[in-house]
């Protein structure tokens, strides 16, 4: 039997910066010497975690239509067809953001079935400081109602180990009570602070990954009313347009102008974001912009520094509305956008949806 894959699966909640932290953990394992594969996951296709991350040269496979927890064979499959040319040394699963339970219904299934192939390393799973302070200091002014909090705080009860993210946005004072949170909440779970975008602290995350022990044993005491509620709370779009001009414009400048838009236009209508990002490609070129709350800056967080006449956009919202209300929204942004460069839009496609209920392939009780 030739040597197991390491299977890391980051989790947390949306907007927590889960795909920032896979690619910088897919080029620290690539910079050993090892063969990496990444797999995305989301309720919809035209990801821009996906293109985003085979935009940097990964090799990277999506399960879309439905979470890792419902689409366990998808993931089975995509993680072979990952290996069809090489064997992978470490896997990098990213589930998604409003997905939970993830270990009785993906971790342990993993353990019981291919147990031989696979050495499970810890569960990440990163917390979102925007949102995370508020839900766990039960403030009512989080933007999400207490459904939807209750998938956050499962998502940190199940997790190995918890990661603060984003310290690079936050004060020492900031740090410590979302850290001291942490222990109140969820005393013994070990705690780091990083952050995915500077590489601040990823020193002591791949040390904690590399420890070998029995991981992804937390089974949840989980409501899945209550889950399935919280998650059928948000509207869900993805959707994919061609923006032509004869008039060059910047690329990236288009892209925070969609983000800064809709950012206002969900104040204005009194709706909470989740997250909220959009990719541009063009002839090799692309760029990254993203919002994580309706009280953070639009971030340009992967810059194209490059002018077209035309652009491929893919834009993915994840908003606490009614998706047809989110969809009408979307859709005057982005002619607005398109007005002030006159150019054209070309919607190639798009969805608008709530998830529906989680219904897993496999779930284990108690762990193995």
């Amino acid at each position: 039997m030739s040597h197991q894959i390491k299977f890391i699966m980051v989790g947390g909640f949306l907007g927590a910066g889960k795909t920032t932290t896979l690619s910088r953990l897919a080029k620290y394992y690539s910079g050993q010497g090892l063969k990496v594969g990444v797999v995305t996951n989301d309720q919809a296709a035209d990801l821009v975690d996906t293109n985003a991350l085979r935009s940097q040269g990964l090799n990277v496979g999506e399960v879309a239509g439905a979470c890792f927890c419902c689409h366990f064979d998808a993931l089975m499959e995509t993680i072979e067809e990952l290996g069809s040319n090489a064997r992978p040394d470490v896997i990098l699963a990213e589930p998604v953001g409003s997905c939970t339970d993830l270990v009785a219904t993906v971790i342990q299934p993993i353990k019981r079935l291919f147990n031989a192939e696979f050495s499970i390393q810890p569960y990440t799973v990163l917390m979102k400081p925007s949102h995370g302070r508020k839900i766990l200091k039960n403030d009512k002014g989080s933007g999400f109602s207490p459904k939807a909090a209750y998938i956050l705080k499962k998502q940190l009860e199940e997790a190995d180990l918890i990661l603060v993210n984003r310290i690079d946005e936050l004060s020492v004072e900031d740090i410590d009570e979302l850290i001291q949170l942490i222990g109140e909440h969820f005393p013994g779970t070990p705690v780091l602070k990083t952050s995915a975008l500077t590489g601040e602290g990823f020193d002591a995350l791949t040390a904690f990954l590399e420890q070998e022990g029995d991981f992804g044993s937390k089974i949840l005491d989980i409501d899945y009313d209550i889950y399935a509620e919280g998650e059928a709370e948000l509207g869900w779009l993805n959707s994919s347009v061609r923006v032509s001009s004869e008039t060059s414009f910047s690329l990236d400048q288009l892209l925070m102008d969609v983000i800064s838009q809709l950012q206002t236009s969900f104040k204005a209508k009194g709706v909470e974001t989740a997250h909220l990002k959009t990719i541009g490609l063009w002839e090799g070129f692309f760029g990254v912009a993203n919002l994580v709350s309706n009280e953070s800056q639009p971030t340009l967080s992967l810059s194209s520094d490059c002018t077209v006449n035309e652009v491929d956009l893919i834009v993915n919202a994840r908003v606490a509305c009614d998706p047809e209300a989110l969809a009408e929204q979307f859709k005057s942004v982005l002619e607005n956008c398109a007005k002030a460069r006159n150019a054209n839009l070309e919607f190639r496609q798009t969805q608008s949806f709530r998830p529906g209920r989680p219904v897993p392939t496999h779930r284990y009780a108690a762990p193995q």
